[in-house]
């Protein structure tokens, strides 16, 4: 009889101290994180704090019938998962020393040339604080398909541990299911000329400038990233200049027969901020801009929002020509900064009372974009249009060419404004938009909620206490 009570009580305590083990085995100190999404191609990053060989197990339809493992053990991690179909739904988890995290969704890029993209911006944001994650659990909630970070990423010094606390904490849902692009701001460039920024981050690269300036399609959409810190001489001259930059930047916008045109980067060529417009970026940067027809330009550092007319040279260009539209979107969290000035004549829209993010959403030859609140009211909408040619009646293979667009179409713009009806958009624009939790509780994302759990630990316990109760059962006899 006591050797039956031993069996029993051995077999409960060996559930509960594997189960033990196995949650506490697999601390990851960084949820994983979106990076490199492309139409076939995906890279997730994370952090343990231990050493093990993580892998991710992925598929569609809500399965996990994939698998990646990590190229070697350590603490950082960035698996690379290849051939994966284009614009697709995929779940995924993270599986690491014996535990796993709670499965999170999030999709691919569509096929080149896809007339559909939706994304998000917002910069200023790094604070870990109650506005930053009421900024970041409101976009998630927008589900869109990217979110381009516009600088100061990271308060206050772009250090290694505020990249953690103030980027990677607050935003963890979000980064876990919305592949993310980034541009540096200065207060990366604090540290080391922002290294920590570069050792975080897994980014697109190009061949002069590394990961400092890049760029990407997404649909029919062209994404251009600026190092702006690096255009006014504060990265290693080894490593970035303005020469190389303007030198690529040109090449790259030549190239490129995206019907659509976005360009990021932190420093504003236009606002009428407590910083006002760079000089700089705006002599050297944005002739390009007009000559290769961009149409938005995204930036932050000034902590308020902006919207420009169309603009040509130092002025608002004439009516009919096709010019970029200058976006100063920098209420992500930090503290707003009230205008000090009178509203020039060139803004269309400002706001400094007002944390909040920019959604844009990119169909056909219509560019429909919000300046949203963490609670969904509008604080501007605007929208861009231009002639395409007509789509081909099937959607071109991955390797085939984007449609070109016809340059010498200008694109129009309508300007309700702050006090006037939004833009249409799918689905409601005021009020909550539809957040998978309430803004006092911005990590309450059910299923979706990355995390670790114990995994098939737990089915011994069953097993130990039906044990148990027999052996109960005969001391009764």
């Amino acid at each position: 009889m006591h050797r039956l009570y031993s069996l029993a009580f051995g077999a409960v305590a060996a559930a509960l101290t594997f189960t033990a083990s196995s949650a506490s085995a697999a601390s990851l100190t960084r949820q994983p994180y979106l990076q490199r999404v492309g139409p076939d191609t995906a890279t997730i990053a994370l952090r343990l704090d231990g050493s093990c060989v993580p892998s991710v197990r992925y598929g569609t339809q809500g399965s996990t019938d994939q698998s990646a493992q990590s190229a070697d053990s350590g603490r950082n991690h960035a698996i690379v998962l290849t051939g994966l179909q284009p614009g697709t739904e995929y779940t995924y988890l993270v599986e690491a020393c014996g535990a796993r995290t709670n499965p999170v969704r999030f999709s691919t890029a569509p096929v080149p040339g896809t007339r559909n993209v939706h994304f998000t911006a917002v910069g200023d944001f790094g604070m870990n604080n109650a506005d930053q994650r009421a900024v970041a659990n409101a976009m998630l909630g927008r589900k869109p398909e990217l979110f381009l970070m516009l600088g100061d990423n990271a308060y206050s010094s772009g250090t290694e541990a505020e990249f953690q606390s103030n980027l990677f904490v607050p935003m963890a849902p979000l980064l876990a299911q919305v592949p993310s692009f980034a541009a540096p701001g200065n207060h990366e460039y604090v540290t080391q000329q922002a290294q920590p920024y570069f050792d975080n981050l897994y980014l697109p690269t190009s061949p002069s400038g590394g990961e400092h300036y890049y760029s990407f399609d997404w649909g029919h959409v062209h994404f251009v990233s600026l190092d702006s810190s690096c255009a006014l001489g504060l990265a290693p001259a080894a490593r970035c200049s303005l020469a190389a930059q303007k030198k690529w930047l040109e090449q790259d916008l030549a190239s490129s027969d995206a019907p659509w045109k976005v360009v990021f980067h932190h420093y504003p060529p236009w606002s009428s901020g407590e910083h006002g417009s760079q000089p700089l970026m705006r002599r050297e940067f944005t002739p390009l801009f007009e000559k290769y027809g961009v149409d938005l330009v995204l930036t932050g550092h000034d902590h308020h929002y902006e919207r420009s007319q169309p603009m040509k040279g130092n002025a608002v260009g004439p009516s009919g020509e096709r010019n970029p539209t200058y976006l100063v979107v920098g209420g992500g969290g930090a503290s707003l900064r009230p205008f000090e000035t009178s509203k020039p004549s060139w803004t269309v829209v400002r706001n400094d009372r007002d944390h909040g993010y920019l959604d844009v959403k990119v169909q056909e030859g219509t560019l429909t974009a919000q300046a949203l609140t963490p609670s969904g009211q509008v604080i501007d909408s605007f929208t861009l249009t231009k002639e395409l040619p007509p789509a081909p009646e099937e959607e071109p293979a991955p390797e085939e060419e984007p449609v070109v667009t016809d340059p010498s179409s200008p694109p129009t713009i309508e300007q309700p404004g702050p006090t006037q009806p939004p833009t249409p958009a799918p689905g409601p624009i005021t009020g909550s938009p539809g957040l998978p939790g309430s803004p006092e509780d911005p990590e309450d994302l059910g299923p979706n909620a990355p995390g670790c759990s114990t995994g098939p630990a737990i089915a011994l316990l069953p097993a130990g206490l039906l044990v148990l109760a027999g052996a109960l059962r005969r001391r009764r006899r």
